[in-house]
């Protein structure tokens, strides 16, 4: 099954998004847990979960998406910004636990000065505080481009935090196309070797998501800008190849590209295109 949809808004409700990923034939989705920049996150309304569980269910949907916010940065030894982290993640796990399948996705964040080292202990500390041993939410660590101090801009940070974790059987990754090519990893002409190095330093089985977008700048910028699909860096023909190779084929895409509703619409139709 080929699993592909936009990001959304949470805004106006869960069944308002089941419907609109709908109209433009996706069959899953991505959504920020609260405002991106910060801030609470929406009041939970059960009969609205569940009119999206019926939803999703009726039109076999991959569950959702959920994305933390920019702003948390469990990386930080500054006492304001790691609270708001571990706050925010907890809140986000314990919703989650009332949502079955949904995965929750968030940036490792920043050292800003402290080193890799120090941040790396720092966000096991974190996972470590925020997962209990009857979590079941998949976590998933999300692939950086590099910019400024990021942890993550390799598949060795990313290993390390996993490895370190306690609670590390629910822990995957979600790899961002824009991303890793602007970390440097070559998947225009060497798909295969990114695919080879993720499963010898991290292992296939913890791809859980990807987030599929075009790059506006070359190999190993490391700015993290994204583009539409076919309009980057990467071209259709490398995208192609991620979507229908045997190692991804299978997992979801969620799109991050600069679009409204319309756009990640005929992103779809043109992804679902080239699909093999």
């Amino acid at each position: 099954m080929f699993y592909i949809g936009p990001h959304l808004s949470v805004a106006k409700g869960y069944l308002n998004m089941g419907k609109e990923a709908l109209k433009i034939d996706a069959n899953t989705f991505q959504f920020f847990s609260r405002n991106p920049r910060g801030g609470r996150a929406r009041k939970f309304d059960p009969e609205d979960f569940n009119a999206l569980e019926n939803l999703m269910k009726e039109h076999n949907f991959h569950p959702p998406l959920v994305h933390a916010p920019y702003t948390i940065n469990p990386a930080s030894e500054v006492e304001k910004t790691r609270n708001f982290a571990l706050l925010a993640m907890k809140e986000d796990l314990e919703r989650l636990n009332l949502m079955e399948g949904f995965m929750y996705n968030f940036h490792p964040g920043s050292h800003v000065g402290i080193g890799v080292e120090r941040a790396i202990e720092n966000i096991v500390s974190a996972l470590d505080e925020v997962m209990v041993v009857n979590l079941n939410i998949p976590i998933l660590l999300e692939t950086m481009a590099g910019k400024g101090t990021e942890i993550g801009r390799n598949f060795e940070e990313i290993a390390q935090i996993i490895e370190k974790a306690k609670f590390n059987e629910t822990i995957g990754v979600c790899l961002d196309t824009c991303h890793v090519f602007e970390a440097g990893y070559d998947i225009v002409n060497d798909l295969d070797e990114m695919i080879n190095e993720f499963d010898r330093l991290i292992g296939i089985d913890r791809l859980k998501a990807i987030h599929l977008n075009d790059s506006k700048n070359e190999l190993g910028a490391a700015k993290d800008r994204h583009e539409k699909i076919g309009k980057g860096s990467l071209g259709l023909e490398a995208i192609k190849r991620i979507i229908n190779h045997p190692k991804l084929k299978d997992i979801p895409f969620y799109l991050e590209t600069p679009n409204e509703l319309k756009g990640y619409g005929e992103e779809i139709k043109l992804l679902r295109g080239m699909r093999e």
